[in-house]
């Protein structure tokens, strides 16, 4: 799995890896993930046999999980959990919670708003591969056109990320409906890119266009907070973004929102400094543009 590779993630990013990987995780082995989240200095205590049985796991169990969650072994685990357990001990970790109640004052919604959404942007940060990132920038810069597929709160992202492409003068097309993204698909083939913007890495109406294109030989990209997901199959490279906690006040789509903008973003950039000599002259076209509507 991708997450025994690499360089071990930074103790302040092991919360992160808990809430991205979390839900591909086998039962056991979210107990055990959640455990070290949530107590990090009680289970850096524990030995491996100690933490399988504080969560009613197998000591293979407490293994696969630290090797999944990027560390080579339980040893170097512990000593990610030690170190966060230094950092919250030190004043580092947030006093508040993320969980808005029917009768909070707007001061507090504020509050835990802005830490859930600075939260999002950390945790798609720190699980953001920068190496299938950079390859899927390297297919944008040279692609002859591009097609982005998102449908309710993903649709909005989709239409975000074509309105960046086309003021540096990319060809680019966001596609909402399933029937339109499924008919322009079958018109994409080599050197084109199409990608899919779903959190869930299920949703049909995504999933089929990004299909097809996938079939037509064009460079196929997935943002999706399931990189386990149905949409993964037909994904070239998988930009995985936060896992969003659902709640009543609160749905998914919000936070969800904000870690593939984040992503979007990081493509955006990531294309214009490729493509600068061209970008940025027709930044500053767009710019002059559409400045006489800015005027009082």
């Amino acid at each position: 799995m991708a997450g025994t590779l690499g360089t071990p993630p930074a103790p302040a990013a092991l919360a992160a890896k808990v809430r991205t990987l979390g839900p591909s995780m086998t039962r056991s082995m979210q107990r055990v993930a959640e455990a070290v989240a949530g107590d990090p200095a009680g289970c850096a205590a524990l030995t491996v046999t100690g933490l399988a049985e504080l969560t009613g796991t197998s000591e293979a169990t407490v293994v696969r999980t630290a090797r999944l969650l990027g560390y080579p072994g339980y040893r170097d685990l512990r000593l990610a959990l030690a170190g966060l357990a230094a950092q919250q001990q030190s004043g580092r970790a947030p006093a508040i919670t993320t969980d808005i109640a029917v009768d909070d004052p707007i001061a507090d919604v504020v509050a835990k708003l802005a830490y859930d959404e600075q939260q999002t942007l950390a945790d798609t940060a720190a699980g953001l591969d920068t190496v299938q990132l950079g390859a899927a920038v390297t297919a944008l810069t040279t692609a002859r056109r591009t097609d982005v597929y998102g449908v309710g709160a993903s649709g909005l992202v989709a239409q975000d990320l074509t309105q960046k492409l086309l003021r540096i003068g990319l060809v680019a097309h966001a596609h909402s409906d399933p029937h339109l993204a499924v008919t322009n698909a079958v018109q994409l083939r080599a050197g084109d890119v199409a990608i899919a913007v779903t959190h869930s890495g299920s949703t049909g109406d995504v999933i089929e266009p990004l299909r097809v294109a996938f079939e037509r030989g064009a460079t196929t990209v997935a943002i999706t907070g399931r990189p386990d997901g149905p949409v993964a199959q037909y994904a070239d490279h998988v930009l995985t973004t936060s896992t969003a906690r659902e709640s009543e006040l609160r749905p998914a789509a919000m936070s969800s929102r904000t870690g593939q903008l984040l992503v979007v973003d990081c493509l955006f950039v990531g294309v214009a400094q490729r493509t600068y000599e061209t970008a940025a002259p027709a930044l500053s076209a767009s710019y002059e543009a559409l400045a006489h509507r800015h005027r009082s």
